[in-house]
């Protein structure tokens, strides 16, 4: 199935669009103006996105269609999408996955042709990953607020506002040895709720100094 654009979407300036359960059970269903909107969305995110790492139209679409097409098996699927208002941070995983594959493949392809070679990939942040990462902070800081008020503020202390050890040491009446072992316990904590929350499809490699 090809997803095309809807007509009268000429980028503009975008409007982060935030998700919930019902927008996403509308997606799920078929709804046809939840779909276009979507289409519409994630199709002007993902084309700022891989103008900076595809030359060719056709390899840009080729990364938006099998994207669309990933992300919606999923969604339809017993199961689903865990956390709804990720949207933003799924799609944008699952673009850097087929990205990764479209790359390799076209690696393995041996030119003596100076264009014909893969383009290395270009660095900085695009509008779909700040839109992810703005998801995922939101989330972090939820789990932290949910945690023992020991753990949030141990790991607030240490990762947040990079305070010397020793202060926090004396803050919290420890010495760096069982400091450790309390930092450790908090971050395993923070880990195992962060996996619950997000599902397996997000990465749990974020610190809460990512908040």
């Amino acid at each position: 199935m090809l997803y095309s654009v809807p007509p009268g979407s000429a980028e503009t300036a975008l409007q982060f669009h935030s998700f919930d359960a019902i927008y996403v059970g509308n997606l799920c269903a078929g709804d046809r103006q939840t779909e276009e909107h979507f289409v519409r969305y994630f199709s002007e995110l993902l084309q700022m996105k891989l103008r900076s790492k595809l030359q060719a139209p056709h390899a840009i679409d080729d990364v938006r269609q099998e994207t669309f097409a990933r992300v919606f098996k999923t969604l339809r699927r017993d199961g689903g999408l865990r956390q709804p208002e990720c949207l933003g941070a799924f799609v944008n995983t699952v673009c850097n996955n087929v990205l990764l594959e479209q790359y390799r493949g076209a690696s393995r392809v041996e030119s003596l042709d100076e264009e014909g070679r893969p383009e290395p990939w270009a660095k900085g942040a695009d509008a779909l990953d700040l839109v992810a990462g703005k998801q995922i902070k939101a989330k972090v800081r939820e789990i932290l607020l949910d945690l023992p008020v020991r753990d949030r503020g141990l790991l607030k202390a240490v990762f947040l506002d990079e305070r010397d050890r020793d202060e926090v040491c004396t803050e919290f009446g420890v010495d760096r040895e069982y400091l450790r072992v309390l930092l450790h316990r908090a971050k395993q904590e923070f880990k195992a709720e962060f996996v619950k929350r997000m599902g397996p499809q997000m990465p749990w490699s974020i610190n809460p100094a990512g908040a």
